[in-house]
């Protein structure tokens, strides 16, 4: 009975395994056939503009700028601006003290008066010394004495009318003006510091910063090329690159205006400016940035660094999806870069769709899944 109850046992066994066999079997013939399309990230080549840049390294530096400076000698009574300001041209900076000049233009005008009343006397005496003279009443010597007086007292008069006339200038100069229209600098000098005509330390500074230059440096070979391109050009276009790491880029664009006719003998170098717009004042003199000449501005077709691959004879390749989603290895001419994309001249046409992104899981000849990057960003 034991034998019998064992022998029923391991029967029940055998039909549960080829049970569970012939469900697995089943199971793999259901998920059989051919391997699901491979998920990868395209986008379509479209025609753009592609500007033909020179980078340069580049500095700003002032449009405009002067330095204020004493024009006599005095005391500094009064600060009329505040450091910092826009300030316009013929608007009084500083007032010098004034008393002493004031002085002296009272005094040439008093001397004018003397000599003036001087010279009537004079006139008056030769008048009647003439009168005389007809009568044979005086020496010609005598007459000839009164005429040098008036003479010398019109020289008098010359030279107090020239007095007051430096007086004036040196009291107008005892009020300070600003030479240019800008923004002024702190003020070097406070109320009560003498100051001189021939000091060396200005009293501020002022500075025009809109527009600004940019200065830049270009071998003297490659600036041969450009400067046949100024030719042909009006005006070329220049883009300012604030920060490098984050290709952060001046919203205003200016224009290189000149070249420097002759190349420095020590560096080898031509010196280039442009000038650009600068409203805000966010570039300040002495300013490192990235300059960025457009020589010029074409129709041509970009394809993103990222989608290349280089093969071991330095030619570029990229995975092109087909209509029917089948991978195709292309070779492409690439004459330059521009920004993180290759400018392609010949190799790919408008519209095609190229593999940006999971092209290292495919071969060509893989049927794949394409998805846009618009698609993938969502």
């Amino acid at each position: 009975m034991k034998r019998h109850f064992i022998l029923s046992a391991v029967a029940f066994l055998l039909l549960a395994t080829v049970g569970c066999s012939e469900q697995s079997a089943q199971g793999q013939g259901s998920q059989g056939g051919e391997a699901p399309a491979t998920a990868v990230t395209v986008t379509t080549v479209k025609r753009s503009t592609v500007p033909d840049i020179l980078a340069l390294p580049g500095r700003i530096s002032a449009f405009r700028q002067s330095q204020v400076r004493p024009q006599v000698a005095g005391v500094i009574t009064k600060r009329l601006f505040k450091e910092g300001a826009v300030v316009e041209k013929g608007q009084q900076l500083y007032q010098i003290d004034d008393a002493r000049y004031k002085a002296e233009l009272a005094s040439a005008r008093a001397d004018l008066k003397s000599a003036e009343a001087n010279l009537k006397t004079v006139e008056a005496k030769a008048s009647r010394y003439e009168d005389l003279l007809s009568g044979n009443s005086i020496s010609k010597q005598e007459y000839d004495d009164v005429v040098a007086q008036a003479a010398q007292a019109e020289a008098q008069i010359s030279v107090a009318q020239a007095a007051i006339d430096l007086a004036q200038v040196n009291v107008e100069y005892t009020k300070v003006y600003a030479p240019i229209s800008g923004q002024i600098s702190r003020s070097y000098v406070t109320e009560g510091a003498l100051v001189t005509a021939n000091q060396a330390q200005e009293l501020a500074t002022i500075t025009k910063l809109d527009p600004v230059f940019v200065d830049m440096q270009n071998s003297g070979k490659a600036i041969i090329a450009l400067r046949r391109a100024m030719q042909g050009e009006q005006a070329m276009p220049v883009e300012v690159v604030l920060d490098e790491n984050s290709n952060t880029t001046y919203e205003q664009r200016g224009e290189l205006k000149f070249s420097e006719v002759t190349v420095d003998e020590t560096t080898g170098s031509v010196t280039l400016r442009a000038v650009v717009p600068n409203p805000d004042s966010v570039l300040m003199p002495g300013l490192f940035v990235k300059a960025h000449i457009i020589k010029s501005e074409d129709q041509g077709l970009l394809v993103p660094k990222r989608a290349t691959m280089r093969q071991p004879d330095g030619s570029l390749v990229v995975y092109v999806v087909t209509a029917d989603n089948k991978v195709e290895a292309r070779t492409i001419e690439v004459p330059r870069s521009y920004q993180s994309s290759y400018l392609v001249s010949s190799g790919l046409s408008e519209g095609e769709r190229i593999i940006v992104a999971g092209y290292q899981k495919v071969k060509p000849g893989a049927t794949v899944n394409p998805q846009t990057q618009s698609s993938q960003g969502s």
